[in-house]
């Protein structure tokens, strides 16, 4: 019996180890199964803006050409030997300044002819006159015909066109005179001379004695293009764009350095015929000058704000992302704080942003910062950015701007308090949404 009870105990005992080892094995195998699963990482973090409506001027950079407000050149009305230039070559002149002298001489000798000629017709004038006085009392007492009178009244008429041909005479040679001193016709920054001391110059001839222009203010003439300029007053028509106010300064010119020139222009009129070679019309600017900074034939290149489109959408230039083949796209977080991709059709740059034509409606918040942490469908946390509102007007470089101001410059992005909220509760703008196809 003893026997028997040993055999069951030993011969239950292998299956009672293999068992425990399988068991082991098994726990082993979860345990490491469970060291190796992923630990789920904290949820990414991105920088965002809520897109909101916003007056966004239409701006344009076209080229352009600087030309003076007035142009003179100075040319001799008499002929004679240039003896002097009292002018310095480049300065500022006034109008009536004199410029150059011409040998007076021969002018003076004219001058005094023609001054004993009138003195002879005066007196030729008075004796015709005693003549004709004499006859008309002889023709009252009847002892002179009427034909003697008559012939005594005409040569007194006759002296007197003698004499005002005389005085003519006499006043032409004062003014020729006159004009061998050479004045400025206008007042303005006057050139180099062309001619100098010696030179014998002729009434009418084409010699150019020098030029004055006048550069403050100055014109800046500006082209674009017919269908561009078409364009714009449709959208004007339309609405989609609104007019600017008649006293806005509305063109700036950018210099070489990048820098906006430091006064802005007032866009005075557009010219009515397009240039058959190029089919571009001439907007012309009156720019202040007071520097001398513009010259004549200069090349510019102005950027002139035509119209203001009043509720607009735009986004920072670092949201668009693009695709292979060029195409812009953003990314959304949407309503349960997920991201996805949302193709959009941009427009021009203003002010560091974006101008979004289609894709986008007033309250869609846009990831700025951080995209390369996200994946679409993945949830994020979200930080709102404060964007500043486009600057209507440009600063020019000389403006003062105080530090503060400049640091709070537009496009300039903000941190704000973290938030996963729904993009609904962010702006009452949200409630009346733009559509989201604006295509202009």
């Amino acid at each position: 019996m003893v026997t028997s009870f040993n055999h069951r105990l030993f011969g239950a005992r292998p299956t009672a180890l293999a068992a425990g080892v399988v068991l082991v094995a098994l726990s082993a195998c979860n345990q490491k199964q469970q060291a190796a699963a992923p630990v789920p990482g904290p949820i990414p973090e991105v920088n965002i803006v809520t897109v909101r409506e916003q007056p966004i001027p239409y701006v344009r950079d076209l080229p352009g050409r600087v030309a003076p407000l007035r142009i003179a050149e100075v040319r001799s009305r008499v002929s004679g030997l240039v003896v002097k230039r009292t002018f310095e070559q480049g300065s500022l002149v006034k109008e009536g300044d004199l410029l150059y002298k011409i040998d007076p001489a021969p002018f003076a000798v004219e001058l005094q002819s023609a001054e004993a000629a009138l003195a002879r017709t005066e007196a030729a004038q008075v004796l015709a006159s005693q003549q004709a006085d004499r006859l008309e009392q002889l023709l009252s007492r009847q002892t002179a015909s009427q034909a003697q009178y008559d012939s005594a009244y005409a040569a007194l008429k006759q002296a007197e066109a003698e004499v005002a041909g005389a005085k003519a005479a006499r006043d032409r040679a004062k003014l020729n005179l006159n004009w061998t001193d050479v004045r400025a016709p206008i007042s303005g920054r006057i050139g180099r001379a062309l001619l100098t001391e010696g030179t014998l110059v002729e009434q009418g001839g084409t010699a150019n004695l020098a030029t004055i222009q006048q550069l403050d203010p100055i014109y800046v003439d500006i082209t674009q293009s017919v269908g561009e300029l078409n364009k714009l007053r449709r959208d004007l028509a339309s609405g989609e764009l609104s007019r600017l106010s008649a006293d806005t300064a509305n063109v700036h010119i950018i210099m070489d350095d990048g820098t906006l020139y430091g006064s802005a222009g007032k866009l005075l009129f557009s010219d009515v015929t397009a240039d058959p070679s190029t089919g571009q019309v001439t907007l012309r600017v009156l720019f202040p000058n007071p520097h001398d900074e513009l010259f004549p034939g200069m090349y510019v290149r102005a950027r002139i704000k035509q119209g203001i489109d009043t509720d607009a959408l735009a986004v920072p230039q670092q949201a668009i992302q693009r695709t292979n083949d060029g195409k812009a796209e953003v990314w959304v977080v949407r309503d349960d704080s997920k991201v996805m991709l949302q193709p959009v059709e941009v427009g021009p740059v203003v002010d560091n942003q974006w101008v979004i034509r289609s894709g986008l409606k007033a309250g869609d918040r846009v990831v700025v910062e951080g995209v390369q942490k996200i994946t679409v469908g993945q949830q994020v946390k979200t930080v709102e950015l404060k964007i500043a509102t486009a600057d209507a007007e440009p600063k020019p470089r000389d403006t003062e701007v105080p530090e503060r101001e400049a640091a709070e410059a537009p496009g300039t992005p903000k941190p704000a308090s973290s938030t996963s909220a729904s993009p609904n509760s962010d702006s009452p703008s949200s409630a009346s949404p733009k559509p989201v196809s604006q295509v202009r």
